[in-house]
């Protein structure tokens, strides 16, 4: 067994809760704004992976600046109310937290909506750091934001030692480029090619297989 980690970073979305519905929402019509077809939920569910800052110039151009108004409208009028825990995410956290490991999320989701989130949920308390899109330099996959997360960890620079947890092809990038060890999290395993270069080196189905694998 991989030894246990001295520090663990969460993705957010669809790692510790499901967040699908209500960004496929917000997307719907800010693509009917943009006078494009909206993604179905499965496509938004492959698409999606890149902060807003990064994705939306590539979709939307010289229209971004309101594209970006139109959706952040859009998902913060639903966010927290259609905000849900993912199967065994709280007794998780909270048994990580118990223990005494160093917690931290990095996620794509701007900074300021991810923490509103949190505190919503009651799970502000179980991290150290909650960083979010813009709150570093660079968003995921760049190392930036881990770096950040790190800030407040006595042990120095990241490595295999640290685990990035996520669902996604980006959250494994960005494991690999800062240096921690790449946790898959869900319930597919890693499909042949999907993780070229940056493959995991675990994978667990859910957050209650991760809680049976280090919380005691």
């Amino acid at each position: 067994m991989t030894a246990r980690p001295r520090a663990i970073l969460f993705d957010w979305d669809n790692t510790l809760v499901d967040t699908w519905q209500v960004i496929h929402a917000a997307l719907v019509p800010t693509f009917e704004l943009m006078g494009m077809t909206p993604w179905t939920l499965e496509e938004c569910r492959q698409r999606v992976r890149g902060s807003a800052r990064d994705e939306f110039p590539k979709l939307f151009g010289a229209r971004t600046e309101e594209a970006t108004q139109h959706f952040y409208r859009r998902f913060e009028a639903t966010h927290l109310e259609l905000l849900r825990e993912l199967p065994g995410a709280g007794a998780l956290l909270a048994g990580l937290a118990r223990q005494g490991f160093y917690l931290g999320v990095v996620s794509n989701k701007r900074g300021t909506t991810l923490r509103k989130e949190a505190a919503h949920i009651g799970w502000d308390g179980h991290f150290r750091r909650l960083v979010g899109a813009t709150d570093a330099t660079r968003d995921k996959p760049a190392p930036d934001p881990v770096l950040l997360a790190l800030a407040d960890h006595a042990a120095g620079a990241p490595d295999e030692s640290v685990w990035f947890v996520g669902d996604t092809d980006i959250d494994m990038l960005c494991a690999v480029n800062a240096g921690c060890l790449p946790v898959l999290l869900r319930p597919e395993p890693p499909a042949p090619g999907e993780f070229a270069g940056c493959m995991p080196r675990l994978h667990l189905p859910d957050c209650r297989a991760l809680a049976e694998l280090l919380v005691r």
